[in-house]
């Protein structure tokens, strides 16, 4: 019984982490971030340190696949706000919303941030938060695109202007699918749970 136990407590663990690491995908659509060039779709960017006044890229493209409403924001979980946009096609914070969209569309955004020094010494995620609405149901996609450790330093590199940036649109080619890695992982589980069932037998 006790065995049995630990393979469920195991299962619903495992479950709980593939659902973090898909987090970019789900019925409603899909979001795919970089940071600096990096993929940070999956796996948040860590290791990084920036100075004060250093600019940054933040690459997001939202792909939809219902007929509705998308909304997107920029987003940082702490209270004391790290970074300033330069460039962008909205504020920290501040919605863009896309309504009326199609399924198989999608918008690539870009914006240009720096740490404003108002935080040091330690580290300010980053996030990005994007909501698909098809009638009164809405789902969300939320992940962390990058966890860069703020450096008590000034930057002294080339400036960034503080100019609005184009927003980047689909090209109305039809969108490739991504990798189902719930589905990979699912089956695996499966057979992991099967294997141990004959096993225990």
């Amino acid at each position: 019984m006790k065995i049995r136990i630990s393979i469920l407590f195991f299962l619903m663990v495992l479950f709980s982490v593939i659902q973090i690491a898909s987090a970019e995908e789900n019925e409603y659509g899909i979001v795919r971030a970089w940071f600096n060039g990096e993929n940070a779709t999956v796996e948040t960017i860590n290791g990084i340190k920036l100075k004060i006044g250093q600019p940054i890229d933040v690459k997001i493209e939202v792909i939809s696949k219902i007929k509705g409403d998308a909304s997107i924001k920029l987003k940082e979980p702490g209270v004391t706000k790290a970074f300033d946009v330069l460039n962008g096609p909205s504020k920290e914070e501040e919605w863009i919303t896309n309504m009326n969209i199609e399924s198989g569309w999608s918008k690539t955004y870009i914006w240009t941030l720096t740490p404003n020094g108002a935080w040091k010494g330690g580290n300010a995620p980053l996030n990005i938060l994007v909501q698909f609405n098809k009638g009164i149901n809405d789902k969300i996609i939320q992940f962390t695109i990058a966890n860069p450790y703020i450096l008590d330093e000034k930057y002294t590199g080339a400036a960034a202007t503080v100019t609005p940036a184009p927003e980047i649109t689909g090209t109305g080619a039809p969108t490739k699918a991504t990798p189902f890695l719930p589905v990979i992982f699912t089956v695996g589980v499966l057979l992991l749970a099967w294997r141990l069932k004959k096993i225990l037998r």
